[in-house]
């Protein structure tokens, strides 16, 4: 069959639906791509992300355009930051016809680290998590991060004559940055890195020589902290933080003497 090549192709999705049934999101997910993100020197830090990308259909149409969410993800060249999300949001908004777009980016965030006394370096990953929301009333951005730490139960310290049991665990930050004249907030994922650090007993690292092991161990020993502490401390700092509106901390022990995990959770507000 031959065919003009300036004769237009049906559009399908944009034919009417007669259910009356709109769709809460409609989108792609477990798109994998390359994207770059700002480390603490304003640097751009690329990585590969797993993005979804969604928008609400009205009852009357039949389908959306699922290539306009990849057009639109490599227009703005994949950077990714509170301040770049919501052009991103916008953008599915228009192109798409959609009242409310949402997506969300997840990757992978590298550290260099330096042990505690020979400064060997070495890279250490955290999850993070980008989400967003947008419609017309308001973008809700959100950043999340889990980074594993090391703790030591003050229990096991107290009552044992050598020794206390120490367990790997996991501190997840999830933070909603405050509006200001030139969008959102900027908070750095190193900073918010070293506030889940802070809460537990040590830090972890890639690379330990003896000496640095002989360090931590004994920095472990002597800050001992339940999983409530954890994410007190990390409460304490994250809402004394002027920038934050809301915060969510999540803190999870991975037992080493229990057949369980110990958790706990605080959400709250900054007092700024």
């Amino acid at each position: 069959m031959s065919e003009s090549p300036n004769q237009p192709l049906p559009d399908i999705q944009a034919t009417p639906d007669k259910r009356g049934l709109a769709i809460d999101q409609v989108g792609v997910s477990d798109l994998r791509y390359p994207i770059q993100v700002t480390d603490r020197h304003g640097q751009p830090f690329p990585t590969v992300a797993k993005i979804s990308m969604s928008v609400h259909l009205p009852h009357h149409f039949k389908g959306t355009h699922m290539s306009r969410f990849i057009e639109i993800l490599s227009q703005h060249e994949g950077e990714v930051t509170t301040q770049t999300l919501p052009s991103i949001l916008k953008d599915l908004r228009t192109r798409l016809e959609a009242q409310e777009a949402h997506i969300e980016v997840a990757f992978t965030y590298f550290v260099n680290k330096a042990a505690p006394i020979s400064g060997a370096k070495a890279k250490v990953g955290c999850d993070c998590v980008f989400q967003g929301t947008s419609n017309a009333e308001k973008d809700d951005l959100v950043l999340g991060i889990t980074v594993p730490v090391t703790t030591l139960c003050p229990c096991s310290k107290e009552i044992s004559e050598y020794g206390a049991h120490n367990q790997r665990g996991y501190v997840t930050l999830e933070v909603r940055p405050k509006c200001c004249e030139d969008g959102h907030e900027f908070i750095l994922i190193e900073e918010l890195i070293e506030v889940a650090e802070k809460s537990g007993s040590a830090p972890l690292y890639a690379l330990l020589k003896r000496p640095d092991e002989r360090h931590v161990t004994m920095q472990a020993y002597e800050n001992p902290v339940f999983v409530e502490d954890v994410v007190r401390n990390a409460a304490a700092m994250l809402r004394a933080d002027s920038r934050i509106d809301s915060f969510t901390v999540k803190a999870v022990n991975h037992e080493s003497i229990h057949d369980h995990n110990a958790f706990a959770v605080i959400s709250g507000n900054s007092t700024d």
